[in-house]
């Protein structure tokens, strides 16, 4: 039982150079909705194994034990393990939670204010111009959906560069991209492993939009020129905004440009990196649950309520 409820601590670690690899091979949209499946299932595998560790070692105190009903002892591993592993996990359940809290208060913060910022500024259908020095572009989610642009990112480009912009913001609204990072940025907060796959989930969104981008306008070598132009003059941006508002020069520019450069991958090329990615979340929740019912099981035998 307790090598079980390890598994779903120990997989999230082979996630991020499998996320990496399936940006590699799939493409971008494929990318972006798998490995934030597959992470947002670890990181609940994995909270469900520290609070089953807290569990089995509160049920060892005579209080809890109590309070459970326990007329038999729990049939556990030693102490020695369980009891510490208990206190870890109830340390690592409490960290996560306090920046889960820190971050979702952070975010709401940035989007109330980005909301109130594009509301001032004059309107054109869904496009909303903010006046500032600072040039930045980016898809500001809510209802209604909201493209924002700086006047200085328009001034940064020309015609056909700034119909490659708003095309691109388009595809983020029109994709539900904010909705993948959120769930990596909160999936982040669960593991530590998963830090960095929400960089590669950041990086997935940017390059599904660049490929929508590209398709709207029919060019590609247009699209990436647009992007490097307004990376390049969105690298002093200062406009607050929060992170699952995603924008056109974010993330490593030069590698969306060599992609969208490149010849388009074949989709048959990453079917061992998907099979991967679902044998990893399906692996981590079999334990998961298994290891769930084996605890329960344990402690209606304690209860008395049935036999080992």
């Amino acid at each position: 039982m307790t090598a079980l409820l390890l598994l779903p601590l120990l997989l999230p670690f082979a996630l991020p150079p499998l996320a990496r690899r399936a940006l590699d091979r799939l493409t971008p949209v494929a990318a972006l909705w798998s490995v934030t499946g597959c992470a947002v299932l670890l990181a609940g595998c994995s909270a469900a194994a520290l609070g089953l560790f807290v569990l089995l070692g509160l049920l060892e105190l005579p209080l809890f034990a109590a309070l459970g009903e326990l007329v038999h002892p729990l049939r556990t591993a030693s102490d020695a393990f369980v009891v510490p592993a208990a206190a870890a996990s109830a340390g690592a359940l409490a960290v996560c939670g306090w920046a889960l809290v820190r971050s979702t208060t952070g975010q709401v913060r940035a989007f109330r204010a980005a909301r109130a910022e594009a509301g001032r500024g004059p309107a054109a259908g869904d496009l909303r111009v903010v006046d500032s020095p600072y040039p930045d572009a980016y898809a500001l989610p809510g209802r209604p959906h909201r493209v924002v642009v700086t006047t200085a990112m328009l001034r940064s480009l020309d015609g056909s560069e700034r119909e490659v912009l708003f095309a691109h913001e388009r595809a983020h609204l029109a994709g539900g991209h904010h909705y993948a990072l959120v769930a990596a940025e909160l999936a982040a907060h669960c593991h530590p492993a998963l830090r960095r796959v929400r960089d590669t989930v950041g990086l997935a969104a940017e390059r599904a939009a660049d490929e929508a981008a590209a398709v709207a306008v029919g060019d590609r070598r247009l699209t990436a020129r647009a992007i490097a132009r307004a990376a390049l003059a969105g690298r002093a941006a200062r406009t607050a905004r929060p992170g699952f508002a995603p924008g056109a020069a974010t993330g490593p520019v030069p590698q969306r440009v060599q992609a969208l450069l490149a010849a388009p991958r074949s989709p048959r090329a990453g079917r061992a990196v998907a099979a991967l990615l679902v044998a990893c979340a399906a692996v981590s929740c079999v334990a998961s649950v298994t290891g769930t019912a084996d605890v329960h099981h344990r402690v209606e035998v304690a209860q008395g309520e049935e036999r080992p």
